[in-house]
């Protein structure tokens, strides 16, 4: 879905978007660019993982979500030297922390769980299943547990001595947030176990709204915005789906608001327990916790085969509905703990886990209008407003149409009855008119000639499928550059959002993003809801900002398929602003990283009089413009790709990659036929090692020592 008139510009979502739907259809083509398009599949994944995990606000359902990351993870696998260790494909999912709540270290990492988005894929992963077990020579009849996944905010919860003494959230898997005050409040939690409770007990589970609750909330809302509406106030936004209400309950600064809520909790998992042993099954965990006073969801079952779990998942894919609560799939496990052990996990998931991810929903609606956004790069996307519709969770009210091309496609007109397809739990997607409803005489839509926002001409040019509005000065195409260049992903200049550079630019403070370095701020101190503290904290983001890395100000100077990793392999190729500003388009294509296509972009921009004056200016107010120091090291593996995989004794993984990388080499995060070696640590992964046997890529077992990896790094040379 679209917000104010926003939907995905060619390098991600503009500014303030929302955009929900078509997200694949954005960025680089993956056939002409590959390296653009997966900088930008990097930064659309981060961006998400923010949006989701840290502002309670996703912007795209899980199904558009996962689509990013599986397309990400299929480019990586075709080209290797794309993958960075910071990739989401490497470090898994999440988000940090948020500053409000006092960080939490968990002491048994939370995991995320591999998906299966449809049967296909679920008897594909019972079929992986049962192939590690034989290989792991479990031979015997091994059970299942089927849990319903519950549509709500992940938490650990921790007793000592049976007593209830703190709550976390997931976060980044690693550090959560802590919660303690809030949860407290919710009737499900106790604050003292039943007798038998060991000396420490950590629980995870699923904070949730109720239906019941969450229609309350919106019923609540809605009384005290038609007051807020007769006093002349601003009513508060209505909540949309029971996810994003219950997370932002859980998150209220005052504990008696989220206990006024109706929040509820289903616990599914333990974490650290000390001072008793653990029941051998995951079953029986279950039904000890249930003992101990914990709330354990019901219509958890244990089957006995894979054949039990495939029939779990169609009974509730059909019976979703009939819960007081939401659900967006169903969990597997492996029941026995000790078989779980042996099967172990990658970087990201376990191994004896999987979620199924419930199919879209549909439903029909009136298409009321199409009408096109522009977006800082140009490109002129056409979106459908919607009567609002409540489908899957969520009050659907617009959804991108791409192109001129699908519109014409799909031929759907404003009047039309359309249906929506629900891709996950948030976003819709048109997927086309209900002929037989269709009004006579309803004219089909044309795309416009000029730009709704400058009145240029929209053109599109031989070969594209995308209008674009060639207008540097339209003011939606500045409006989002500034914000791109203010984002976290680029210069990170906290309280410059959307609104903020709207309103500058609207009073004539800002009109590009050099003029964030010159902003008058005694002016902006007279402005409504700006006083002292926020103007010297944006005085201050400003000025931290000028020491980002030179390869943040390239992204975010709005280079046409540049991407953060593009800019990084830039910098660290040739150096500081100056040799990068005076390159050559060959000298450029020669960057490892950079094509032919984004080569062009990059120079084209900087041989633009207009923008190299922008950049000059930026110069003139004190940005960082040099490259990254280089290392000193001999470049014993210059040109070689190097895989590291488990554990290297001594190293940490980023510590391993980055040695890899100061002696000359790469370090993607998979194997293929370029690869120089693999580095087997400690726990490695059976993939990797089958991939590099498959392809005869020498492995080095440094799972003992860290003297044959040290020894690689010296010479270069395999033993």
């Amino acid at each position: 879905m679209a917000r104010a008139g926003k939907t995905p510009d060619d390098d991600g979502p503009a500014p303030g978007s929302g955009a929900r739907t078509g997200v694949l259809a954005a960025g680089p083509d993956p056939a002409l660019d590959p390296a653009g398009r997966v900088d930008w599949l990097v930064e659309q994944v981060r961006h998400h993982d923010r949006a989701y995990y840290e502002q309670d606000a996703p912007e795209i359902p899980d199904a558009d979500y996962d689509a990013l990351l599986r397309e990400l993870r299929a480019l990586e696998a075709e080209h290797p030297d794309l993958v960075t260790p910071d990739s989401p494909t490497q470090t898994g999912v999440g988000g940090a922390p948020s500053t409000q709540f006092a960080p939490v270290e968990h002491t048994v990492p939370m995991m995320s769980l591999d998906n299966a988005m449809d049967a296909d894929e679920l008897r594909a992963w019972g079929e992986r299943t049962a192939r590690r077990l034989a290989e792991l020579g479990i031979d015997g009849p091994v059970r299942y547990v089927c849990e319903l996944k519950i549509d709500g905010l992940a938490m650990s919860i921790r007793f000592e001595d049976g007593r209830y003494v703190r709550a976390a959230t997931r976060g980044n898997g690693k550090v959560g947030e802590d919660v303690t005050a809030n949860v407290a409040g919710i009737d499900d939690v106790p604050d003292q176990l039943g007798p038998g409770a060991p000396q420490v007990l950590e629980v995870r589970g699923e904070i949730y709204l109720p239906i019941a609750s969450f229609q309350r909330l919106r019923e609540r809302t809605e009384a005290e915005n038609a007051e807020a509406v007769a006093a002349g106030r601003k009513p508060k936004p209505l909540p949309v789906n029971p996810r994003n209400a219950g997370a932002g309950s859980l998150r209220q600064k005052d504990p008696t608001v989220t206990a006024g809520r109706g929040l509820a909790f289903w616990c599914y998992q333990l974490g650290e327990v000390v001072g008793t042993e653990a029941p051998p099954s995951h079953s029986g965990a279950l039904e000890w916790l249930g003992g101990l006073g914990l709330p354990v969801n019901p219509n958890t079952q244990v089957v006995d085969d894979l054949e039990g779990v495939y029939e779990f998942c169609e009974r509730w894919t059909a019976a979703r509905h009939d819960l007081g609560y939401e659900i967006d799939g169903i969990v597997v496990k492996v029941d026995d703990l000790a078989v779980q052990q042996a099967m172990g996990a990658t970087a990201k998931a376990p191994r004896w886990a999987i979620a199924y991810k419930l199919p879209p929903e549909e439903r029909t609606t009136l298409l009321r209008d199409i009408q096109v956004s522009v977006g800082r790069t140009g490109r002129a996307t056409p979106f459908a407003v919607l009567e609002p519709v409540f489908v899957g969770g969520s009050t659907v009210g617009m959804a991108t149409l791409h192109n001129a091309d699908q519109v014409a496609l799909k031929d759907v007109r404003p009047g039309d009855t359309v249906t929506v397809r629900k891709a996950g739990d948030v976003i819709p997607e048109v997927v086309g008119p209900v002929l037989e409803l269709r009004p006579e005489g309803l004219a089909a839509w044309e795309f416009p000639a000029d730009c709704p926002s400058c009145g240029g001409p929209l053109e599109r040019a031989e070969g594209e499928v995308q209008h674009r509005c060639n207008n540097e000065a339209c003011p939606s195409r500045v409006l989002a550059r500034i914000c791109h260049f203010a984002s976290r992903g680029a210069m990170d200049i906290d309280g410059l959002g959307e609104q903020q550079v709207a309103l500058f630019l609207e009073l004539g403070l800002l009109s590009d993003v050099a003029g964030i370095y010159s902003l008058d701020m005694d002016r902006i101190r007279e402005l409504p809801g700006y006083g002292a503290l926020s103007v010297s904290n944006l005085a201050a983001a400003i000025d931290a900002s000028r020491s980002r890395p030179l390869a943040n100000l390239l992204f975010g100077l709005n280079i046409v398929h540049l991407g953060p990793s593009g800019a990084e392999a830039l910098t660290s190729a040739l150096g500081g602003l100056d040799a990068i500003r005076s390159a050559s388009v060959d000298d450029l294509a020669a960057v490892e990283g950079i094509g032919p296509v984004i080569a062009e972009s990059v120079h084209s921009f900087f041989a633009d009089p207009v923008q190299a004056e922008l950049v000059d200016r930026l110069v003139a107010a004190g940005l960082h413009v040099d490259g990254p120091e280089r290392s000193v090291l001999p470049q014993t593996l210059a040109g070689r790709a190097v895989v590291v995989t488990g554990t290297v004794p001594g190293f940490s993984r980023d510590d391993a990659e980055r040695a890899i990388k100061a002696r000359g080499g790469k370090s993607p995060g998979s194997v293929s036929k370029k690869t120089f070696a693999v580095v087997a640590g400690e726990s490695p992964g059976a993939s990797k090692l089958t991939k590099a046997q498959e392809l005869g890529v020498p492995v080095l077992d440094a799972a003992t020592s860290a003297d044959l990896f040290e020894s690689l790094l010296e010479t270069g040379a395999l033993p």
